[in-house]
């Protein structure tokens, strides 16, 4: 499926119309989406204009927050950063079986130190021990605050590039050392993208074209 891949942060303009795609779909970043930053405001109008206009959105990460925040929610600071794998429980509801089927629990990625509330009119799909809210759906719409996405080469790039972070956060108890991190990574992966590919099925089927 053909894709346009943009930068927003790297100064790529963002788009006014999103009847332009098919869907929208709002990656990570180091970022808050309580900075003062120029592209944030006008990604949270896309956002409000693509439900309006039935145009599915995706988010993961500080995608999820954008998500959230574009649709009424308000995103703080978690009560403890939460890097490394850890297991997400599936809500016991028919929104959550949707999206995730008859799966009770996975264990995902996560690299976040905020975290988003459930808007108004969504339904929370996913939480965990150290964040409430790791997923919401509102339609055809899904937020996701774990990472799904990864992969093995995207885990070893960020424990490279965020090995600070890691250590500045030992303390939490969602915080893992690199070596239990890259542990059985390729198994570990294999299974996420099991979870991952029927999260992005079920997406797929709300585009119009």
């Amino acid at each position: 499926m053909p894709a346009t891949v943009l930068a927003m942060d790297a100064g790529d303009a963002v788009p006014k119309d999103p009847r332009r795609f098919s869907g929208l779909v709002f990656m990570g970043g180091p970022m808050s989406v309580n900075d003062d930053l120029p592209w944030i405001a006008p990604v949270l109008a896309l956002i409000r204009s693509a439900a309006r206009d039935d145009v599915p959105t995706l988010g993961h990460c500080l995608g999820g927050q954008l998500i959230s925040k574009a649709f009424g929610g308000v995103v703080t600071r978690n009560r403890v950063p939460e890097i490394g794998w850890g297991g997400v429980q599936v809500e016991d509801n028919g929104v959550a079986r949707q999206w995730f089927g008859d799966a009770a629990a996975f264990e995902s990625f996560h690299w976040h130190g905020e975290t988003f509330t459930i808007p108004p009119g969504a339904t929370r799909v996913l939480s965990n021990a150290h964040c409430t809210n790791q997923g919401f759906a509102l339609g055809k719409h899904l937020g996701l605050q774990c990472h799904v996405e990864m992969t093995e080469e995207m885990v070893q790039a960020w424990c490279r590039e965020g090995a600070r972070e890691i250590e500045e956060g030992h303390a939490s108890p969602g915080v893992q050392p690199v070596g239990e991190i890259e542990r059985d990574l390729g198994a570990r992966i294999d299974r996420l993208h099991q979870v991952a590919g029927r999260v992005y099925e079920r997406w797929l089927e709300g585009l119009s074209r």
